[in-house]
């Protein structure tokens, strides 16, 4: 166990001087959601209505840290897929460390840099005038809640990225990353879709995230009326606890498989 984490420590800390090589990538990890902030905050958010009233900006930015931590999948993948196309990942299988290291060293990494990320967006937040209403400890389970599914997209980013090194499929999964959002209860009310949308919208695993992140806050938009909404705090974490189990030992499993 401590040979296990001190490799993982030590590759930790690689993925972190890639990213400090790098700032212009965790940059453009931060500015983009800033961006989407200042979109739908200044020149869309005018037309939206929060079913029961509330300010718009406070249910959006529930919706934005989701989507933020849903961006770690993607660029998992990337990491990944770059990593095996260089040979790195067939080295660190050919030397005596822990095989556990290389994902736990990129899971530590990551949550660091969307900690990071998320840090920045809550002071957008808190600039564009959303504010949370609820208890500290609430506030902290909020949070918690959204690196907790960050932690389970980026199993299925270094699945993905160990499952292909075709870079067109990385373009594909960023780009099914936005419906993937919009379809879910992040920038608008399930309950100003057709019905059978909002149904899937609902059991979209990222709303969960976002009505729990909303109940925690005490910000609008939170009430539902289907049981999935009504239970959003313990869906929050069943859902990428599944997540985790499913793609956890793919993970492993194809990683033992490499080259083969």
């Amino acid at each position: 166990m401590r040979w296990a984490i001190e490799d993982g420590w030590t590759l930790t800390q690689r993925y972190l001087a890639q990213l400090a090589r790098r700032p212009a990538r965790l940059v453009g990890v931060v500015a983009f959601p800033i961006l989407m902030v200042l979109i739908f905050a200044y020149l869309l958010g005018g037309g939206m209505s929060v079913p029961g009233g509330g300010s718009y900006r406070e249910f959006l930015m529930p919706g934005m840290f989701a989507m933020t931590m849903a961006f770690g999948l993607s660029g998992t993948m990337i990491a990944v897929v770059d990593d095996t196309g260089k040979g790195v990942t067939d080295r660190f299988r050919s030397l005596p460390m822990a095989p556990s290291a290389v994902f736990t060293g990129r899971v530590a990494a990551d949550l660091v840099n969307a900690t990071l990320a998320l840090a920045v967006l809550v002071g957008c937040g808190l600039a564009v005038g959303w504010r949370p209403h609820g208890s500290a400890g609430e506030t902290l389970a909020a949070l918690g809640l959204l690196l907790l599914l960050r932690t389970a997209l980026v199993w299925i980013g270094i699945y993905l990225g160990l499952l292909t090194s075709d870079p067109s499929m990385v373009t594909l999964t960023q780009t099914l990353e936005f419906p993937f959002g919009f379809l879910s209860g992040a920038f608008v009310a399930t309950s100003t879709m057709p019905v059978w949308l909002g149904t899937v919208a609902e059991w979209n695993p990222l709303s969960s995230t976002v009505t729990a992140a909303r109940v925690l806050f005490g910000n609008p938009g939170a009430a539902g009326t289907s049981w999935v909404s009504a239970h959003a705090v313990p869906m929050a974490v069943v859902w990428p606890l599944v997540l985790l189990a499913v793609f956890v030992p793919l993970s492993v499993r194809r990683y033992g498989r490499l080259g083969n």
